[in-house]
């Protein structure tokens, strides 16, 4: 009879380590946002403190680098939590928060570091410090936009939806990714101004996105566990391959080209109009 007791508290034991196992891949997210404030700050002093570009250079890098890692943990918790039915409204929340500093001020500050505050001197002083008033309200902007971004998908995550192939607006992990993959594709901090307006315009289009209505692909209601074609894995081989080998111009393109696919689904949309679909998923 005693082994027929101890059943329940084993079963008991191991739903709490299911529990667990998706909020430590969150902590993982966590720890790769406050990274990448560290190594962009270290950059910063490297840049106030005249020593060369080369340090800030590497420090720029490897905070592109840890919100890259960030994306990476951020999406095996969720698909963890859904591939166990370990889904809850404290992971949601604790998750959403995760992102907030991860894919939200994290990237902000390092646009702010990496593409403003090496601007030369020889433009005008005042000229500068225009530019770098006009960055600071842009990458502000980007952290209000991917903060109610991430209070939406709280909101509506709640409520039943039919379409789980979309989500409404581009998802912050990629608004972050795109920070990231120019950042680690030029390594080199700005020191144009006019190259920094360029860099500007590009986050506030990104900050747009993430609040507008478009639609991106979702990719949750690819099944992982269905068979696939030996072109899917040799696509996938491929892309993989590709990141060790070639990381700057292939992710750079799959981040660019996921921002863009939602423009293009909207256009497509407009010129051939087709019969209303369920409820897209407003998800981070």
């Amino acid at each position: 009879m005693e082994p027929q007791a101890s059943n329940p508290d084993k079963r008991r034991g191991l739903r709490r380590g299911i529990f667990l196992l998706p909020s430590l891949f969150t902590v993982g997210t966590l720890v790769c946002g406050y990274f990448a404030l560290l190594s962009t700050l270290r950059g910063a002093q490297v840049l106030a403190a005249t020593a060369g570009t080369g340090l800030a250079l590497i420090s720029f890098d490897n905070a592109a680098k840890a919100i890259g890692w960030a994306i990476l943990f951020d999406g095996f918790d969720g698909r963890i939590a859904r591939l166990t039915n370990t889904a809850s409204a404290f992971g949601r929340e604790f998750d959403s928060l995760a992102d907030v500093i991860a894919f939200g001020v994290a990237p902000a500050f390092l646009a702010y570091v990496w593409g403003v505050r090496g601007i030369d001197f020889i433009a005008g002083t005042q000229l500068i410090q225009h530019v770098r008033q006009v960055a600071w309200i842009i990458t502000f902007a980007y952290v209000i936009c991917g903060a109610a971004r991430l209070a939406r998908f709280n909101i509506e995550t709640v409520k039943p939806t039919g379409d789980r192939r979309f989500f409404v607006g581009m998802p912050i992990p990629a608004a972050a990714g795109v920070v990231a993959a120019v950042v680690h594709w030029q390594k080199q901090p700005l020191v144009a101004w006019e190259v920094s307006l360029v860099w500007l315009a590009i986050i506030g289009i990104v900050a747009f996105l993430m609040v507008s209505r478009m639609r991106y692909y979702s990719f949750k209601a690819l099944d992982l566990r269905k068979r696939r074609s030996y072109l899917a894995i040799i696509v996938i081989g491929l892309i993989i391959g590709g990141i060790f080998l070639f990381s700057e111009p292939v992710l750079l393109t799959l981040a660019i080209t996921y921002a863009v696919s939602g423009i293009v689904l909207r256009i497509t949309s407009k010129i051939r109009p087709h019969p209303p679909a369920p409820e897209e998923v407003h998800a981070a």
